[in-house]
């Protein structure tokens, strides 16, 4: 797109998601006019404050004139709206959503009659963060998106969303609503759900002291992070999702009988391709690409037995001007990290504090 047009972009929702795309459309397309709706005042009187705004409106009924609407509140409000938005919405406009699945959502823009306008979209970025004030007009920039377009969507409105994504700095992946579902089934949905069955298997073993929850501030707490997730938001997503989640679940399960099989009959060479295979795969996975899983950014770093040690590591990293997300301490070991965590906001941050670091003699763990 011609980045000296003037766009009018409706917002209906701002939090996270939506916030962070305003915030990104503002930045890049300085001019545009950006209409915020949400039922959280507060989140409009934010956007307001910081200009990222034009106006607020009350009643959906004011994008009229919109050249794109974004849906982003959660997806029973948004498919309550789509009744006034085919009353309102004109011709040239591209109405677009940014759930992760995509069915419901799809089923009700054609039973509204809105194919023609429809072009699903889902950002593969998150936090552990919700909320307009955790909002940031980076977030999307160079993760990827989905693209689901309507089966009657032209390729004229297609290219133009893709060229809109693009200029946000977004990377546009093109895939029909089925598909995205299916992938985001196997690669975010099933492993929230793995990841909170491992947290609730080890609280059903935890002692009156509570050490299994010390014992797992090392690589057990790693693989089950995102089981902190909101378990409204999960709820809602399984229970839109069920053939693919419930499908690749069951796949899962045969896995597990086939492992207890493995060990039960003391089967070594299938034990070891097991492992063998995934860590191949595992392997292959880009490093430091955007996945539907938020990636962590974070540092180890063994603290030498010496006074203000660990103080003047991180007094090294802030006045390299570097900024830290967090800082914490691990006791466990078992994965050769360091005693000291930091926590950064992207790679770039991590890796330069990494060799910082090393400059001081530090010894220093980086993944």
């Amino acid at each position: 797109m011609n980045k000296q047009k003037d766009f009018s972009i409706g917002f209906i929702g701002l939090g996270l998601i939506g916030g962070s795309i305003a915030k990104s459309i503002r930045r890049i397309f300085p001019d545009s006019e950006i209409l915020g709706f949400d039922v959280d005042q507060s989140a409009l009187t934010l956007a307001l404050e910081d200009k990222t705004l034009t106006k607020t409106v009350t009643a959906i009924e004011a994008m009229n004139d919109c050249d794109y609407i974004f849906l982003c509140a959660p997806v029973h409000y948004n498919i309550a709206y789509l009744p006034i938005l085919k009353r309102i919405i004109k011709a040239s406009c591209i109405l677009t959503d940014v759930g992760s699945v995509k069915n419901d959502i799809c089923c009700a823009i054609h039973d509204n009659q809105l194919d023609d306008y429809f072009i699903g979209g889902h950002p593969m970025v998150g936090s552990e963060r919700s909320g307009y004030d955790a909002a940031s007009d980076r977030l999307i920039e160079n993760a990827y998106y989905f693209v689901t377009p309507s089966e009657t969507m032209t390729q004229e409105k297609i290219i133009a969303f893709r060229t809109f994504l693009e200029d946000l700095g977004t990377i546009p992946i093109v895939y029909s609503p089925r598909q995205h579902d299916e992938i985001t089934a196997y690669i975010s949905h099933i492993p929230h759900v793995i990841a909170s069955s491992l947290v609730n298997l080890a609280a059903s073993k935890e002692d009156d002291n509570g050490m299994l929850k010390q014992l797992a501030a090392g690589g057990f707490k790693d693989i089950t992070r995102i089981a902190s997730s909101n378990p409204v938001v999960w709820e809602h997503i399984l229970l839109s999702n069920p053939e693919n989640i419930t499908t690749g679940l069951r796949s899962f399960i045969r896995e597990l009988e086939d492992m207890i099989a493995f060990i039960e009959t003391e089967d070594a060479r299938s034990i070891y391709a097991f492992f063998d295979s995934a860590k191949d795969y595992r392997n292959s996975i880009p490093e430091h690409a955007t996945g539907v899983i938020r990636m962590n950014y974070d540092v180890y770093v063994d603290i030498p037995d010496e006074a203000n040690a660990l103080a003047k590591a991180v007094t090294y990293i802030g006045d390299a001007g570097i900024s830290l997300k967090n800082i914490g301490i691990t006791h466990n070991r078992e994965d050769n990290e360091g005693v000291l965590r930091l926590s950064f906001y992207d790679n770039d941050a991590a890796a330069a504090a990494a060799s910082l670091l090393k400059t001081y003699h530090y010894q220093v763990y980086q993944r």
